[in-house]
């Protein structure tokens, strides 16, 4: 293992190289025989199961049912919302037939050109299409609403550049999509899906972000308004971690769902859709590691705590065990999740290693002096500290303990990103902080789509969100001199 982590390229040097080795050697996920494909692997996937078992609570708290809905979606149905196709036709997966066949020359299986399908059928990439479609079956009076549904699923956008978690052809994610009966009820979800989102990457994931509306064109094909929680990495690019989307009515008039109001009179549905995506995996990595490997928070992490016996011989590793067995026991009453590793064949240095790669939190190591003297080692992930403590009062301690890596976590990374926020008022400034600092760069914008895609051709920064806590502040656009009321946040982003 000491050989691993010596592979692991350092994070100042490349942190491009430095996260895609970390995602693999801390076995995470690997990529796949399918070009843009990647697996999940086991200990990856736990982290993603804890995710999904948290905001799957918090949705529910919020009264949303889960449901699930085709994989597939008929190509018509996405010419009926003319800006929605247009953001995703690039990214489609198509089918167009349904059957394969020997090949009659023998080399293989063929596609049986008679299995023609009448209608292309397209992966879905997203599933707004599907969904209103079987909504117009599912609402005719204001009686019938709101519908509150939430799908976990797989979506596939066919991306030429991929990288794990981060950007793949294929990903896991979460979709809400809500119908209400009111211009007013459908932003007010909208908003509050954004604050779930702000919630649990802030208390869960240890990750600050702000919380903002994307610009016209950043926001989400087929809405009227894009909500977004914006991330910082700690190579000083952004990441955009989670939407909330206010879709208006476009869906249901393109899919004609009329609803009678309570007046007695025809209406269409308001509605909206909001998602988080495998993507926060790579947040996870990238917000909180280091050198030595993952810097896992304790509520997410698959081992809260391990358990390192210190040993010579059979005799020393059963009577050290059956002391640590019983610690666990009492930490696994009180829901802490626990791992004791008395592997034999690897020494206990591999497993110091090991485990810090792997970015488990707290690691407990005793040996024969420790059992007799009735104390025990305690290592911190988060500061590489380790202390000797009394065994005496360890369940209330390591709870403790857990808590306070939880928090600090948070505000190491809360400290670097206020120390990456820079506001600037020339052009010249500006591209001067995004090539020499990075982070997030706030700066007034004159508001025009024009000079946001001149910025980004110019800089490769883009206008990450219009915080929703912005003051109001006069002054000049930095890039065209035009009046500015607040300013906004750009970045470089992945």
């Amino acid at each position: 293992m000491a050989k691993e982590l010596k592979e692991l390229t350092n994070r100042e040097e490349n942190y491009s190289q430095w996260y895609n080795d970390l995602v693999v050697k801390a076995g995470l996920a690997e990529n796949s025989a399918v070009r843009g494909c990647r697996v999940i692997k086991p200990y990856g996937y736990a982290i993603w199961e804890k995710m999904q078992r948290a905001l799957d609570q918090m949705f529910k708290d919020t009264g949303h049912e889960n449901a699930y809905f085709p994989l597939f979606i008929p190509k018509s149905f996405f010419s009926k919302e003319a800006h929605h196709v247009e953001g995703f036709a690039k990214e489609c997966a198509v089918v167009t037939h349904y059957r394969l066949k020997n090949d009659p020359e023998g080399k293989g299986v063929v596609v049986d050109p008679d299995a023609k399908l009448e209608e292309e059928l397209i992966v879905r990439p997203t599933s707004e299409t599907i969904i209103w479609n079987t909504y117009k079956n599912w609402i005719q009076s204001y009686r019938d609403l709101p519908i509150l549904c939430n799908q976990w699923a797989n979506v596939v956008r066919w991306e030429m550049r991929t990288r794990l978690f981060l950007r793949t052809a294929e990903f896991l994610w979460q979709e809400g999509h809500t119908a209400h009966a009111t211009r007013e009820e459908a932003i007010e979800e909208a908003e509050r899906m954004i604050r779930v989102y702000a919630d649990f990457a802030e208390n869960w994931m240890g990750v600050p972000v702000i919380v903002g509306h994307k610009s016209p064109n950043e926001r989400f094909a087929g809405a009227e308004d894009t909500l977004t929680i914006e991330a910082l990495m700690q190579d000083g690019k952004a990441l955009q971690s989670g939407t909330s989307h206010f879709l208006g009515q476009n869906f249901a008039k393109a899919f004609d769902v009329q609803f009678t109001n309570r007046e007695g009179k025809l209406d269409y549905v308001w509605a909206t859709s909001w998602g988080v995506s495998t993507r926060l995996m790579g947040a996870l990595i990238m917000a909180h590691s280091d050198n030595n490997g993952l810097v896992l928070p304790p509520r997410l992490a698959p081992i809260q705590v391990v358990m390192i016996p210190i040993y010579k011989g059979e005799q020393e590793l059963a009577e050290v065990t059956a002391k640590l067995s019983a610690i666990a026991a009492e930490l696994k009453k009180r829901g802490i999740s626990v791992k004791l590793d008395a592997r034999d064949n690897v020494r206990s240095g591999f497993k110091f290693a090991e485990y810090e790669l792997k970015g488990v939190p707290v690691r407990l190591a005793m040996g024969p002096r420790d059992l007799a003297g009735g104390t025990i080692e305690i290592a911190r992930r988060d500061t590489l500290t380790k202390e000797v403590v009394p065994q005496e009062g360890l369940a209330d301690r390591i709870e403790g303990l857990l808590d306070e890596i939880q928090a600090n976590i948070y505000n190491k990374a809360l400290k670097f990103r206020e120390g990456m926020m820079t506001p600037v008022d020339t052009y010249d400034e500006f591209k001067r902080v995004l090539d020499e600092k990075g982070g997030f760069v706030l700066a007034h914008w004159d508001g025009t789509p024009e000079t946001e895609e001149r910025i980004k051709e110019e800089t490769k920064a883009t206008i990450r969100c219009i915080p929703v806590d912005a003051p109001d502040e006069e002054g000049v656009c930095i890039y065209s001199g035009k009046p500015s009321q607040r300013r906004v946040i750009f970045a470089r982003s992945y």
